[in-house]
């Protein structure tokens, strides 16, 4: 994984000064720092989990997928609701799946009640490669050690208000 460039200012610091001078001071320059601070966070956790998950064969999009199976009572989903649980469009779920399946870590069985339908099932090298990327993960802290546990709850709950606002769930 390559370093991010490092610069000598806050470049999201300094957008949202600009912001403010552009569009006065009652423009939402702190709602766009904050946003584009939470995208940028995102990126770079995603870059490090990508790099992670890669060591072991997988990305961090498939990583999810085999936790959503190990999850799962039978170590099996459908593709719609693999793609549902993980918010993702039907076609990416299948996608992933596809992958998983050509690396030996998924099956895909057929559905006994939908002739149409398959189940993705979670092979053993499946859960051996899950369970090798989750350690490097937890290794990591997920890439968020500098944060105590009071930090991590007040940013869990200040980004779920955003979730619920956002009508991502049922709350």
């Amino acid at each position: 994984m390559s370093e991010p460039v490092r610069l000598p200012f806050d470049p999201i610091a300094r957008a949202s000064e600009l912001w403010r001078a552009r569009w006065g001071a009652d423009s939402r320059s702190l709602s766009m720092a904050t946003a584009t601070s939470i995208m940028r966070v995102q990126q770079l956790l995603l870059a490090r989990f990508d790099a992670i998950a890669g060591r072991h064969g997988l990305t961090f999009a498939r990583y999810e997928a085999l936790v959503l199976l190990a999850f799962s009572r039978s170590g099996r989903l459908s593709m719609s609701r693999i793609g549902e649980r993980l918010m993702v469009h039907p076609t990416s779920a299948t996608n992933i799946v596809q992958r998983l399946v050509a690396q030996g870590f998924v099956e895909r069985v057929p559905n006994p009640t939908d002739r149409r339908g398959a189940f993705a099932v979670i092979t053993d090298a499946g859960r051996e490669a899950m369970e090798a990327v989750t350690a490097d993960l937890e290794a990591v802290d997920f890439g968020l050690g500098m944060l105590d546990d009071d930090a991590h709850r007040a940013l869990f709950e200040l980004l779920r208000t955003v979730r619920v606002g956002a009508r991502d769930f049922d709350a």
